[in-house]
């Protein structure tokens, strides 16, 4: 029997039986047994768990280990670990160019986390700031968190703020510098002195902060999404901002780039992928002490957990092996 979890009602998590497919897998796909799959705590909460339609599947990310090879796939073995993108269920059945091989010796539970990492890579690789520029990550939730990880491990010189001081604890004990509990409008060493600011998040206060510290010509970008307003900040607020700062504010929604490499264009969302896969594997980022294991007949648990931030972790990884 294979499993999905599901959320069923509002802040109602189950896991259902789920069917799987009778057909043969094609001659381009690659199915298996899942290892791990990575809760995206901000989307699946704002969008899945606390939303409005049900039923809903969830997910970002699995780990899964393969048992059946199509006839026309020739990189891939049963045996191997293979990354891909999708919802929280016990079996995977995809076309072997919408995966990953997961480096060797990399566990599955640290390998999920390369989804999330992505994120910011695209920002990463769109930027016009350079090492080792000044860079504000504006929230310590897990993007924020591997943001700024990622910049470190480039070679830029990385502040950090969020006003929850378990993130800041967490980003401390884990080897970011420069820890505030918010953006350093008042310091003079360092207001206007941040070639790129990632807003990540989602609140409309930061993005201000962020166009207020940032340099003149600076970029603000805009990784977390807005799913609600906090504050009663007029748009003025902003557009003042912007416009005494020379801001550039622009989106960083991780879809600019395309799916796989193009012509005339540098990196896509599987590269980025494939080089944070790297990243784990050699310890470039790390991911250690940063999350929960969850079997999935505790997902009601997981994202109690995670919505009344009742852990100090950042994450939960769904663990199907004890499925």
């Amino acid at each position: 029997m294979d499993y999905v979890v599901t959320i069923t009602a509002k802040e109602t998590a189950e896991l259902l039986p789920l069917e799987r497919p009778q057909s043969s897998v094609g001659p381009d796909e690659v199915a298996g047994k899942t290892l791990v799959t990575l809760i995206s705590a901000g989307t699946e909460l704002a969008s899945a768990y606390l939303g409005e339609n049900f039923p809903a599947t969830p997910g970002y990310a699995a780990v899964f280990q393969v048992e059946e090879v199509g006839e026309n796939v020739q990189a891939i073995q049963p045996g191997d670990l293979a990354f891909c993108m999708g919802n929280h269920r016990s079996y995977y059945r995809v076309k072997a160019d919408q995966l990953l091989l997961v480096p060797e010796g990399l566990p599955p539970e640290v390998a999920v986390f390369a989804r999330m990492m992505g994120v910011s890579m695209t920002t990463l690789t769109t930027t016009a700031a350079r090492p080792p520029a000044n860079v504000l990550v504006m929230g310590l939730g897990l993007v924020g968190h591997l943001a700024a990880k990622n910049f470190l491990a480039c070679g830029y010189n990385v502040y950090a703020c969020d006003p929850v001081e378990s993130r800041r604890r967490i980003a401390s004990e884990t080897g970011i510098p420069n820890i505030l509990s918010e953006a350093p409008l008042e310091d003079p060493k360092l207001n206007g002195k941040f070639s790129l600011v990632i807003e990540c998040s989602g609140h409309e206060q930061a993005l201000l902060d962020g166009c207020n510290v940032i340099r003149k010509k600076g970029e603000v970008v805009c990784i977390a999404t807005p799913w609600k307003r906090y504050t009663e900040l007029s748009a003025h607020e902003l557009h003042h901002a912007i416009f005494h700062k020379y801001a550039v504010v622009r989106s960083g929604w991780e879809w600019e780039l395309p799916m796989g490499l193009t012509d005339f264009t540098e990196n896509s969302v599987w590269s980025n992928i494939q080089g944070a896969l790297n990243w784990l594997s050699t310890d470039r980022v790390n991911v250690e002490s940063i999350y929960d294991l969850f079997s999935p007949v505790q997902a009601q648990q997981a994202y109690q957990k995670l919505l009344h931030k009742q852990t100090d972790r950042l994450a939960a990884v769904f663990d199907w092996r004890t499925i």
